[in-house]
């Protein structure tokens, strides 16, 4: 059912609330790729308090969606929501990548609750996220795959030999997400290695194209539940980011792909992720 306004409420606190959280692991941490894991803030917590069936009491329960962080540098927004979801005490956290801490940087499906695989390797989730989906029907169960790659990483061809294997077996049981921030590593992605016209990369690859705003609720939540009812082929969204959305002083600055704050730093980046709270619930979307 599309998002009311009570639930987009909500859902804004929970955002709110996750950002911060990647601010303070990131200060526990020393540093973490605190950027990308500001931009997909919105997908994470739509999927996770609204659509994926899940029991964080029963992390292997056999009927639950799967989730596939392409982008597993990402893990730093990562695991602070499925603490708050319930699979883990938050104040663990506070070892986030430190020696002997189950929490690195890449979070491990082994040593993590909740994680459903190991990632980290850019361009490998896709494909992880294709045998799974693969998986699901061959075993006739029902759940669903999730996938969320990063835009640098559309630069690994397993992408799209991965896109090409989907679109062949028609697996409208995966729905996959491209956080599309336009900043990488080492640049802005269409000056490292250009992906544009990106939308008519995955249609050629037989993918049905869903492009929206990725911090807007609403635009989220109808593409999503498009896509879940989709028969004919496999949906991906591309989801227009800002990298270090939230923070002004990190928005759109690449050098803040990874990078480490202070104290100083973490009251200036609360106080601006309040501001833009504030800004959204005004807006309610």
């Amino acid at each position: 059912m599309p998002v009311t306004d009570q639930e987009i409420k909500l859902l804004h606190e929970m955002a709110c609330q996750l950002r911060k959280d990647i601010i303070d692991i990131t200060y526990w941490a020393g540093g973490a790729h605190i950027g990308g894991a500001m931009s997909m803030v919105e997908i994470l917590i739509l999927l996770y308090y609204k659509y994926m069936k899940i029991d964080p009491k029963n992390p292997t329960w056999k009927e639950r969606d799967r989730m596939v962080l392409s982008k597993g540098h990402g893990g730093v927004g990562y695991a602070p929501l499925l603490a708050r979801k319930g699979y883990f005490d938050f104040q663990d956290l506070k070892e986030f990548n430190k020696f002997k801490s189950p929490f690195g940087m890449h979070l491990d499906s082994l040593k993590v609750k909740g994680v459903d695989v190991s990632t980290g390797s850019l361009g490998h989730g896709l494909p992880m996220a294709v045998g799974m989906s693969l998986g699901a029907r061959v075993q006739k169960q029902s759940w669903l795959t999730y996938c969320i790659l990063g835009d640098g990483e559309c630069n690994e061809g397993s992408v799209w030999e991965a896109a090409m294997a989907a679109s062949q077996f028609k697996l409208t049981n995966l729905i996959t997400f491209v956080d599309r921030n336009k900043l990488m590593i080492d640049g802005p992605t269409e000056e490292v290695m250009g992906l544009e016209p990106f939308a008519d990369k995955w249609k050629a690859f037989g993918f049905i194209v869903k492009e929206v705003d990725g911090h807007n609720f609403t635009a989220l939540a109808d593409a999503i539940e498009s896509a879940q009812k989709e028969t004919k082929a496999p949906v991906v969204i591309i989801a227009n980011t800002c990298k270090g959305k939230g923070v002004d002083f990190m928005e759109n600055e690449v050098k803040w792909h990874y990078g480490g704050l202070d104290t100083e730093l973490v009251e200036k980046a609360k106080a601006s992720v309040d501001r833009m709270f504030e800004q959204a619930i005004h807006l309610k979307n």
